[in-house]
């Protein structure tokens, strides 16, 4: 019996995370508010980047809003429950996934960076911020979310350890990084396609084309 009692706290923050992050919100702020399915226009991404091309200011709004809040909630909750930072870590790694591989989308969702970053704020808040610094430099300068995504998910990691080693973050063992490292690794993965767009010079940018990107390819 205490086995389980000891079990039932990590196995139910784990689960729980990932359904949390299998709540498809850009998929539901574009149905609910236009009628249409987020991922059968636009660049096919059921986050809030395609919810911004498809639907506009405010529905981009909501739908990264609500996307970063799964991702701060489920760490939140999972440390009001009395979970370590370890499992906390666990948590923010799984309600990514969820976010990535939805249970309720069939496994087809977004690229994580919204929802990783919520969860990475309840977890490290000034390695998240350098982050944001970073995504919003790299945004304004090359108008590419997908750059500046990358960037900033490249840094978060470097960002917690050194968040950690400066005394700015709490220095309690390696599971911070990992989880910043796991997420930033599943953030890149996600990204394949826009790497590949990036080297050649096709990627899509915010109000306007890119160099030898025609219209009908940047709205595919």
């Amino acid at each position: 019996m205490n086995v389980l009692r000891s079990a039932a706290l990590p196995v139910g923050v784990i689960a729980g995370a990932y359904l949390l992050g299998s709540i498809p919100w850009s998929y539901l702020v574009v149905r609910w508010l236009r009628g249409a399915d987020v991922r059968a226009a636009g660049s096919g991404n059921a986050g809030a980047t395609n919810v911004l091309r498809l639907a506009g200011k405010g529905p981009g709004a909501l739908a990264l809003f609500l996307d970063f809040s799964k991702g701060a909630v489920a760490v939140a909750a999972s440390r009001a429950l009395g979970a370590s930072v370890s499992l906390a870590a666990g948590a923010a790694i799984a309600v990514t996934l969820g976010h990535v591989f939805p249970i309720f989308l069939g496994l087809r969702g977004g690229k994580g960076v919204a929802t990783g970053a919520g969860a990475m704020a309840i977890l490290a808040p000034i390695a998240v911020l350098v982050a944001a610094v970073v995504f919003i430099v790299v945004v304004w300068v090359r108008h590419m979310v997908s750059l500046g995504s990358l960037a900033a998910a490249a840094t978060l990691p470097f960002a917690v350890l050194g968040a950690q080693r400066w005394g700015w973050l709490a220095n309690d063992g390696p599971s911070r990084a990992m989880a910043a490292a796991a997420i930033a690794t599943l953030v890149v993965a996600c990204h394949r396609s826009n790497l590949r767009r990036l080297w050649r010079g096709t990627e899509r940018r915010l109000g306007r084309v890119a160099a030898g990107e025609s219209k009908e390819h940047r709205e595919q």
